[in-house]
């Protein structure tokens, strides 16, 4: 017990608007529901928790997650409650120091537990149809103090000490989380049949966008989480984290694309964990490059920086010449959303030469087999469309690369065939050619009817609002109209002109 309050706590229990007697009633009938039914909890121990900063044995933590999901309909983590047993999170050390929110970095033998809870978590709100929603996002300064000096330790010297369990196929940890199946150790023939689900689920999200399949990757990676909790032989351990980082990036970016922006935050924190076990730094670094992908949609150029600073230099030295050039690709359009013309333009250079110097040699690593030469003009497209809100002259630029990126898509890429077109009819809005725009802006809404993605709706509510200038010529004011009929029901207010994502500001710019 710290003596202080339990300020996390606190707030979650002022938003579920619960009396500290209600609490404790339901935490005895959550817990008898859970296989507990010896738990007898009253109103003193809540306010204990609560007001002095009381850590509860378990299950006590996992039935307060439980019933805090349920009541505010996004995933409550006991991290999120402040009630991990290392210490009150947030609460000053000795040395003057301050620990890392959510705890973070995760130990090793904490990082499956994390995931299994938090994916439980989310499939029961999946269950029960509600939203997850009303969480902050941790800023990208937040997330880059605390897991820097983690990143960047050896993994294969971390490995050492924390996998020093003998591989005798016992279980390293007492099974933890909701909805965790009955998992056990496998083998490699197991393994195989894990990856490749991983590369089916891959491409239904290139195609059709994130909504229809993330309840199978989360279901999917709560598996490998309750596998993850046995201990393997250390050449199948790697490989299971490398699945669990592939699977936690998929949750990330599906949930990104239906707009669970903190929900995303999280399976990318736990993806890069993942990862980081696997002893891929290269792919916990690209994770992390998810995550600052976020932030830039989202309006947040400055975080989306500090992340890829982070998702650069942790990423080591064994990182491909492609990867690199992603990585510069991403922090290319944070610097353009904020209006870094010069430096956009020198980062996307070094983009172009790393792309170049690439000579597969080295195979590329399954996750990085969808960034092509499409893919690397899709995103110069992209930063200089983002560019153009702040300088028009980087329109016609930004309409060259939409351009060879549509000539170059492969089958299968649906949904960055339409950010493309996107792309193009922003571009060309802005550099004063409405003909050309109505043109790829219709070749955009044809495409968008079979998407799942939030992401491209939220693009093409950016491209509506240049519209506007336009919108006494009678193509665009018929263009307008049809957006406005197929936008999702909930949205039809930003079509009417209340922008769903933060509008144009000076040092930065709206998401697009």
């Amino acid at each position: 017990m710290s003596g202080e309050p339990n300020t996390r706590l606190s707030d979650l229990f002022g938003l579920a608007g619960w009396s500290k007697g209600e609490l404790a009633r339901l935490v005895n009938r959550k817990a008898a529901a859970m296989g507990h039914p010896q738990l007898a909890t009253d109103t003193s121990r809540v306010r204990r928790w609560i007001d002095m900063g009381e850590i509860p044995r378990d299950p006590v933590p996992r039935v307060l997650a439980a019933l805090f999901t349920e009541r505010l309909g996004r995933v409550v983590t006991i991290e999120d409650l402040g009630l991990v047993r290392r210490g009150r999170i947030g609460k000053r050390r000795d040395d003057g120091s301050e620990e890392h929110p959510d705890g973070l970095p995760w130990a090793p033998e904490r990082t499956a537990e994390v995931l299994t809870e938090f994916t439980g978590m989310d499939l029961m709100l999946n269950r029960r149809g509600l939203v997850g929603a009303g969480a902050a996002l941790a800023a990208g300064s937040t997330l880059t103090g605390a897991m820097h000096d983690w990143l960047h330790t050896d993994p294969a010297l971390a490995a050492g000490t924390a996998h020093a369990t003998p591989h005798d196929g016992s279980p390293a940890a007492e099974p933890a989380g909701y909805d965790r199946y009955e998992a056990a150790p496998i083998g490699s023939q197991e393994i195989e049949e894990l990856e490749r689900s991983v590369e089916v689920f891959r491409a239904w999200d290139a195609a059709r966008g994130g909504g229809l399949q993330r309840k199978a990757v989360v279901g999917q990676l709560n598996e490998v989480g309750g596998i993850l909790s046995y201990r393997h032989p250390e050449h199948l351990q790697r490989r299971l984290w490398g699945v669990a980082a592939n699977l936690a990036v998929l949750a990330g970016w599906m949930s990104h694309d239906v707009g669970l922006e903190p929900t995303a935050q999280k399976y990318f924190v736990i993806a890069a964990h993942a990862a980081r076990e696997s002893g891929d730094r290269p792919r916990a670094g690209e994770a992390l490059s998810r995550a600052a992908r976020q932030m830039v949609h989202l309006g947040r150029p400055d975080d989306a920086l500090d992340l890829m600073k982070l998702a650069q230099s942790g990423s080591g030295e064994q990182t491909l010449p492609r990867t690199k050039a992603l990585l510069c690709t991403i922090e290319a359009w944070a610097q353009a959303s904020m209006g870094q013309g010069q430096a956009m333009r020198r980062t996307l250079g070094l983009a172009e030469d790393l792309f170049g110097s690439d000579k597969g040699d080295v195979p590329a690593p399954s996750w990085m087999q969808l960034f092509d030469e499409a893919d690397l003009h899709g995103m110069q497209a992209l930063a200089y469309r983002t560019l153009a809100e702040h300088d028009p002259s980087a329109a016609p630029v930004a309409e060259r690369h939409a351009k060879q990126a549509i000539e170059l898509r492969a089958r299968g890429r649906q949904r960055s065939t339409i950010f493309d077109y996107l792309s193009l009819a922003s571009a060309c809005f802005i550099a004063d050619d409405p003909e050309q725009a109505d043109r790829y802006a219709r070749l955009a809404l044809v495409s968008m009817g079979d998407s799942s993605s939030q992401r491209t709706w939220d693009r093409l509510r950016e491209m509506y609002r240049l519209t506007g200038k336009y919108a006494d010529y009678p193509k665009i004011k018929d263009l307008r109209d049809e957006i406005k009929c197929v936008l999702p029901k909930a949205a039809s207010g930003a079509a009417a002109g209340v922008p769903r994502l933060p509008r144009p500001r000076r040092g930065g710019i709206a998401p697009v």
